[in-house]
């Protein structure tokens, strides 16, 4: 099994959107562009959102296990993905790529 390093990539912020539709919350997302996490096989990264856990864990396990070229060609690397979390206010994009590593 491979690790898999996830890479914050954008975060965008549509405060229009939250202004008419989100209640007050305190705290959204603690994520940074250029923020790298290193999932080990198919485990979650220390620190990540759970919600943006959620929307790329198929990829990580596909990619962790040695599958890629989702789509078809899809992404230029046959070895990564690019998704978003689903937070539609402030969504983040991740890059999600194969490392050389295995799993220890």
């Amino acid at each position: 099994m491979k690790r898999i390093k996830i890479t914050v990539m954008k975060m965008a912020h549509y405060q229009d959107l939250i202004d008419e539709y989100e209640n007050p919350i305190s705290h959204a997302c603690d994520m940074q562009v250029g923020q790298i996490f290193i999932a080990n096989g198919w485990e979650k990264p220390e620190g990540m959102c759970d919600s943006a856990w959620e929307s790329m864990s198929a990829f990580v396990m596909t990619l962790a296990h040695g599958g890629e070229d989702f789509y078809a060609g899809w992404m230029k690397n046959k070895k990564s993905a690019m998704i978003s979390c689903n937070d539609g206010f402030r969504p983040v994009s991740f890059l999600i790529e194969t490392l050389d590593e295995d799993v220890n």
